[in-house]
């Protein structure tokens, strides 16, 4: 039997700090918490501290997964860090929290920055670490603090994101057959200038006069340095890539959407999901929508929605899980799992 990946374990940490759609309806005036809910399907969003950073998101995820006992620290050979907030631009907070978790220094660490699909890349990566032989114990860490991005008056993505982590222990067993994978994923840079923050890296770098806010249409207030979200272009990107990606998939899988036992997509809003769902033709039964006291946590929300789903008892072993991510880049990945 060759070596196989598989999820052995996921746990999740949000921050303390919190805002509330009652919070969010005292400032803007003109709405009711209600309807926010209504929309989104989130009535809470974590929010991380000033000093608090997506490292200390994700070494707080993972300590809660190594006091589950499903893995001791020392039996990590990897450490993957998806994340589009990192401490610095150099060293990378990979090796930053390699060191703060006690990982062994054998242990290959690095950040990739990919966002709302990031966790399907990085199980693509972990499955080739353990089933090449070059890893047995893959940690794959999520986090983001998108929060930090936002400008105060900007409505249009104040109500959405929160700030979120989680570790996910990625193992090799001895099976005959795959528990991740196939993967379908892909890439259209086209649509890289609908969800950015314009201003701060080496292309942009900030200034006096990209700080300086504006006011858009809408009446949503941000600098160059803030987070600006096209939401219709994104919306229509949606609709138009998820359903032939989770198509594909199940081609690539020879099977059916009746041999699927949960799809779980990218948790971004209630709204836009549902019409997934709806386009997709997916039981109500079979579809994970769960963001109400998380927000779209941006490149967590899938193991924090399957790690629910797998504590409520929605997934059990031997279930075949859809996953389908999707967002900023623009970039989408699906993968097929099996529970171990």
């Amino acid at each position: 039997m060759h070596p196989r990946a598989a999820i052995k374990a996921i746990a999740s940490f949000l921050p303390a700090g919190t805002l509330t759609n009652e919070e969010l309806a005292e400032q803007f005036g003109n709405w009711h918490a209600s309807q926010i809910l209504s929309k989104t399907g989130i009535a809470v969003r974590h929010v991380a501290a000033a000093d608090e950073c997506a490292s200390d998101l994700g070494v707080a995820a993972a300590q809660r997964l190594f006091e589950s006992g499903a893995c001791a620290p020392e039996g990590v050979d990897f450490l993957l860090f998806c994340t589009q907030s990192p401490d610095y631009f150099l060293p990378s907070s990979a090796c930053v929290m390699q060191h703060r978790l006690g990982l062994k220094t054998t242990c290959g660490a690095l950040d990739f920055n990919q966002g709302c699909s990031g966790y399907v890349y990085g199980l693509a990566m972990a499955k080739s670490l353990v089933e090449t032989a070059t890893s047995t114990n893959v940690l794959l860490i999520t986090a983001d603090t998108y929060t930090r991005f936002i400008n105060p008056r900007d409505r249009s993505v104040r109500t959405l994101f929160g700030d979120g982590a989680a570790a996910t222990l990625v193992q090799a067993v001895k099976a005959d057959s795959e528990f991740i994978g196939p993967f379908v994923l892909g890439t259209d840079g086209r649509g890289a200038d609908r969800l950015i923050v314009p201003s701060g890296g080496l292309r942009c770098p900030p200034t006096a006069s990209t700080a300086v806010e504006k006011q858009d249409s809408s009446g949503n207030w941000r600098s160059e340095q803030d987070l600006y979200m096209d939401g219709a272009d994104v919306f229509s990107f949606a609709l138009k890539t998820v359903p032939p990606v989770l198509e594909e998939l199940l081609r690539k899988c020879a099977l059916t959407l009746d041999q699927v036992d949960m799809v779980i997509l990218h948790q971004a809003n209630k709204f836009m999901l549902e019409r997934l769902r709806d386009k997709m033709k997916i039981p109500h039964e079979k579809f994970w929508i769960e963001m109400e006291e998380t927000g779209n946590t941006v490149s967590s929300t899938i193991p924090i929605a399957l790690e629910s789903a797998r504590k409520q008892g929605r997934v059990k072993p031997g279930d075949r899980v859809a996953l389908v991510g999707f967002g900023v880049g623009y970039s989408w990945g699906a993968a097929m799992i099996e529970i171990a």
